[in-house]
C-alpha cells in the first residue's frame, strides 16, 4: 500500500512539473529544448524550503528567509535561456539562494561560482547541491553586489535578483565575448537585460522583456542629487 501511495505521489509531482513547463514556461518564450529538458531533470522541489513543497511548481516567488526570495519558475527559465551557457563557460551567479539556479547553470557550464550574502542560505545551497550530486559549483559566502573579482573573468554572469543599474565592476569581470544577464531598473519599471562584452571597453545591451523582482541586497544605488 505504501508503495502504491509513493507511486501516486511521484506521478503527481511529475504531472505538476509537466504543467509548470507547459503552462508557465513555454508561454514565456522559453523554447530551447536543452533548457526545457533541464527543468525536467533538475528537481526544483528538492531546492524549495520544506514549508513550500506544495508550491514548488507554482507561478510565484517563494520566501527563503531573511527577506530573500526564490524567483518564479518562468523567470528562472527565461534567464537561463538568455544566458546561453556553453559547456566551456565559467559562470558567476550572484545570489545563490537555495542553489537551484546554480544547479541549472552547472548542468550546462564547465564551472559555476555562486555567491550568497546570507550565511544560512549559503549553507543551504551547499547542502542542496551536494544532495543533488552537483560537483562543479563553488558556493561562496559574501557580498557580490559588485561582482566576485577573485575568480574573474567569467564567460557568463547571472544575477538572481534585480539591480537599479549594472555596476561597472561587474562588466569588467566579463571575458570579451562574455554575457551578463540581469533584471535592471527600479519598481515599477524593470527589464531583463543581456549585456555582451564586445571589446575591452565596449558593451552591447539588449532589453529582453519587462518584469519585476526583488532587489539584490547591498546593491549600489544611483547617486542622489540634492538641490
Amino acid at each position: 500500500m505504501n508503495t502504491e501511495v509513493s507511486q501516486m505521489s511521484n506521478l503527481n509531482v511529475e504531472q505538476a512539473r509537466f504543467n509548470m513547463i507547459e503552462q508557465q514556461i513555454r508561454p514565456w518564450d522559453v523554447l530551447d529544448p536543452e533548457v526545457l529538458a533541464l527543468l525536467s531533470i533538475v528537481k526544483r522541489e528538492d531546492f524549495v524550503p520544506p514549508a513550500c513543497k506544495d508550491l514548488a511548481f507554482a507561478d510565484v516567488e517563494l520566501p527563503l528567509g531573511n527577506g530573500v526570495t526564490m524567483l518564479e519558475p518562468k523567470l528562472e527559465a527565461r534567464l537561463l535561456q538568455e544566458a546561453a551557457v556553453k559547456n566551456t563557460d565559467k559562470v558567476l551567479e550572484i545570489g545563490a539562494g537555495s542553489g537551484y539556479m546554480a544547479a541549472l547553470l552547472a548542468a550546462r557550464a564547465e564551472f559555476v561560482v555562486t555567491v550568497e550574502i546570507e550565511p544560512s542560505l549559503a549553507k543551504l545551497a551547499r547542502e542542496n547541491l551536494a544532495r543533488a550530486g552537483v560537483v562543479n559549483v563553488s558556493v561562496e559566502q559574501g557580498d557580490a553586489s559588485r561582482g566576485w573579482a577573485t575568480k574573474a573573468p567569467y564567460d557568463v554572469i547571472l544575477v538572481s535578483a534585480s539591480l537599479p543599474f549594472v555596476p561597472k565592476e561587474l562588466l569588467q569581470q566579463l571575458q570579451v565575448g562574455g554575457r551578463l544577464v540581469a533584471v535592471v531598473g527600479e519598481q515599477p519599471v524593470m527589464s531583463a537585460q543581456l549585456v555582451t562584452r564586445t571589446g575591452e571597453s565596449t558593451f552591447n545591451t539588449v532589453n529582453l522583456f519587462e518584469t519585476v523582482t526583488a532587489p539584490l541586497r547591498n546593491v549600489a544605488q544611483h547617486e542622489q542629487f540634492v538641490f
